[in-house]
């Protein structure tokens, strides 16, 4: 026996999905990732309020903040912070993802702006987003209709991770579903949170701030040309002449990005545009980032409320929320936000740029207090809906919605053979179906026909009466696509029939001997086994030359196959020698002190590398061939576990990246199988029961125990879905999916069985 493992990987989070009980799981974690105070934007307010409420309404959920922060400017988070991502900087958008994976999170909530991130349109929060595996909920606080080349890229793979999409507008909903093409059932609409105070205290606080006896329109946030300060400025005049107490309030400090790019000078254009107007004693400037409780009790000291922004699609505006919460009659200029919340005479509209409407409208609120009057409480009114506690009350229903449990289901006593049957017909099997229905435009292939051919010697007695006349159809596909006059197989046919290529891929090959091997010593007809060996014996030649490490693999574990019934089969000795030797000299060049492995990337199909090398160890008698393939398959085990103890199968995202850990999506059935067969050798060469348990819990990502909770495979009729995306099931039940299904159901009960 060969002893190398350290089973501390393994005791941690064996049986996973049986110790998931729901008492364990009382209690949930929320990754929120956004800005953060003291920065001084909006976003950073928004995401401290949103802390705040839910912690108010769910006192038992853990809320985690990774906050970001700008490149060019320190700034020190307190301790609520668990982590810190930097703008621009790839590496600690990773690290971010190594955390939250690390704290189990189960739901990861982002608040999106093109411009918080870094990179071209913000893409540096793709580095984040693509590591994390918990469902991912995303509020977008921008929604383009006209989005550029970068930014339609970056909200189409947002879109394609996102569990639930947030918005604060039904123009924001109508562009996801109209322009992004976002599921309906993937977009939720929640109003942006606002606070909770009494109606109608303006005079108690206007001495706080100078303002008494005066008539105060206010206009609040972070300064920038694009809020159209001007046009109040130029609408001043008119203002003053009729009303002469009239004020206009200007609150909030430059904006960090212009500050940085031309100091001060839009404020003291500004400045000099009142002096030039001579209303300069009619404005207020208050250049500050105000801490929230004073900024709240400003906006109840003013009167009307003024946004005259210039650009048409802005879909969400905090600051429009918060007057409107606190009874300001406004005004605004007719952007997507201003348009819904101020319908049916919730407040009043004026062209853009229009700094006589501007006028004209405060004019003749201030000269008629009943109108004014009617303005603040219709305003208070629409906003009851929209408070701190309803929003958190919303925030956590969906948090709750969304939210995994992993959950696991029994090794079924036997698997039906339906969604096997629907996918073949008298040329072989489909390879893809849409949902459960055949697809023909893709037609057949030889890998899946190999793994079918390979099935048909493991069905029980019940399935193989229903299907067993299959058999002979996947062995003549097989026999087709030998290709004598190339010495190599085909892979893909049309359903016409129509063979597509000359020579199929090396992993396609080696997968065909694999098969070709597995029915020699299987099959149950004699017949079969004949045709099989000298169909082998005759392709194995071409196997000397592979260079893919898994078409080596492949048709080592089918020269197993053929040395367990003739230990002294020349081909197949020679293909296996060759291939340890291969496999070994790979796994020595690409391997480094946290990396053991064949290469410098993942791939698909990962375990049967380390099997072929087991495999190959023992029926060699070669103890380094057998210690790589035991290291290499603990080394793939470990990456394979979730924080949480369920099982991870490499996601396809992940394939090419030299170096990295997996990503999380997409997850696809072929892993389990392979798992469970890696599994069963490990314990043939170790004894150790742990095998099993590593076994169990890769089968159990069938029945529920996953990163999505959701059932993969239908015991009761042997089909399978395609996978699990971030969003959740791969719908569709193509051939390799239930292929591997049924293998890993027959794989796992045997090895149950013989463990005992």
């Amino acid at each position: 026996m060969y002893e190398t493992l350290d089973r501390t990987s393994f005791n941690e989070g064996q049986e996973a999905c049986q110790t998931l009980r729901p008492e364990a799981l009382a209690t949930a974690r929320l990754a929120l990732v956004g800005g953060f105070l003291p920065r001084r934007c909006g976003i950073a307010t928004f995401t401290a309020d949103i802390r705040s409420s839910l912690g108010e309404a769910a006192p038992d959920l853990a809320v985690d903040v990774y906050a970001m922060a700008p490149a060019a400017v320190p700034t020190i988070f307190d301790r609520v912070v668990r982590g810190v991502i930097t703008e621009g900087d790839a590496a600690s958008f990773v690290e971010a993802a190594r955390q939250i994976e690390a704290s189990r999170a189960d739901i990861v909530w982002l608040q999106h702006e093109f411009g918080l991130f870094g990179g071209l349109a913000g893409d540096m929060i793709l580095e984040l987003v693509d590591r994390v595996s918990a469902p991912l909920i995303i509020t977008l606080h921008t929604v383009l209709a006209e989005p550029d080349a970068d930014q339609r890229r970056v909200m189409d793979r947002l879109i394609a991770r996102a569990t639930k999409l947030v918005v604060m507008s039904e123009r924001s909903r109508d562009l996801l579903r109209t322009i992004y093409r976002a599921d309906e059932e993937q977009i939720a609409l929640i109003a942006h949170g606002v606070p909770d105070r009494p109606f109608g205290r303006a005079s108690q606080f206007k001495p706080r701030f100078g303002f008494e006896g005066k008539g105060v329109a206010l206009t609040f946030g972070l300064l920038s040309p694009g809020k159209g300060i001007e046009a109040v400025i130029e609408a001043l005049p008119a203002i003053v002449e009729d009303h002469p107490d009239f004020l206009y309030c200007i609150a909030g400090a430059t904006h960090p990005n212009l500050l940085a790019h031309e100091g001060e000078a839009y404020r003291e254009r500004l400045q000099a545009l009142a002096v030039s107007l001579g209303v300069e004693v009619h404005v207020r400037w208050i250049d500050a980032f105000m801490e929230t409780g004073e900024l709240l009790d400003l906006i109840e000291a003013a009167d009307i409320y003024v946004t005259p922004y210039i650009g048409a699609q802005q879909s969400t505006s905090g600051t429009l929320s918060y007057a409107m919460a606190l009874g300001k009659a406004v005004i605004s200029t007719p952007y997507v936000h201003a348009v819904e919340l101020l319908a049916d005479d919730h407040g009043v509209l004026v062209p853009f740029n229009d700094s006589g409407a501007i006028a004209n409208e405060i004019k003749y609120l201030l000269g008629d207090p009943e109108r004014l009057l009617t303005l603040q409480k219709r305003a208070y009114a629409r906003s009851r809906d929209m408070i701190w506690p309803v929003f958190a009350a919303r925030t956590h229903a969906l948090i709750e919605e969304n939210r995994v449990v992993p959950k696991a289901t029994p090794i079924p006593d036997r698997i039906g053979v339906e969604g096997l049957l629907r996918i073949c017909d008298d040329t072989g099997i489909l390879q893809h179906s849409i949902h459960m229905i055949p697809d023909r435009a893709h037609g057949y292939c030889v890998d899946d026909n190999a793994r079918a051919l390979m099935l048909m010697h493991r069905l029980d007695d019940d399935a193989l009466r229903q299907c067993g006349q299959l058999t002979s159809v996947f062995a003549s596909f097989v026999q087709h696509a030998w290709n004598t006059d190339r010495g190599e197989f085909r892979n893909f046919m049309g359903f016409g029939r129509n063979w597509l290529e000359d020579v199929g891929s090396e992993d396609s090959c080696g997968r065909t001997l694999w098969a070709l091997g597995a029915t020699a010593r299987e099959a149950r007809d004699p017949g079969l086994r004949q045709w099989a060996r000298e169909l082998f014996e005759r392709t194995a030649p071409s196997a000397l030359e592979y260079n893919s490490p898994r078409a080596i693999a492949f048709a080592m574990l089918g020269a197993d196959y053929m040395l367990s019934g003739d230990p002294r089969h020349g081909p197949a000795n020679r293909i296996l020698q060759r291939g340890a030797d291969r496999l070994l000299a790979l796994y020595n060049a690409a391997a480094r002190p946290d990396w053991h492995w064949f290469e410098p990337v993942l791939a698909y199909d990962n375990c049967r590398l380390s099997e072929a090398m087991l495999r190959a160890g023992v029926r060699l008698e070669r103890a380094d061939v057998i210690a790589c393939g035991v290291e290499t398959l603990r080394w793939i085990n470990d990456v394979q576990i979730s924080p949480r103890g369920h099982y991870r199968p490499v996601g396809s995202d992940s394939f090419g990246r030299a170096y990295e850990l997996p990503q999380p999506f997409d997850q696809q059935p072929l892993e389990i199988w392979a798992a469970i067969d890696a599994a069963s050798a490990a314990y043939d060469v170790t004894g150790d029961d742990i095998w099993l348990a590593h076994a169990r819990r890769a089968y159990e990502w069938f029945g529920g125990c996953n990163d999505r909770g959701m059932i993969v495979g239908d015991a009761l009729t042997g089909t399978s879905k395609d996978g699990i995306n971030p969003r959740g099931l791969n719908l569709n039940e193509g051939a390799e999916s239930v292929l591997a299904y049924q293998h890993a159901t027959y794989a796992i009960r045997d090895f149950v069985r013989q463990v005992g």
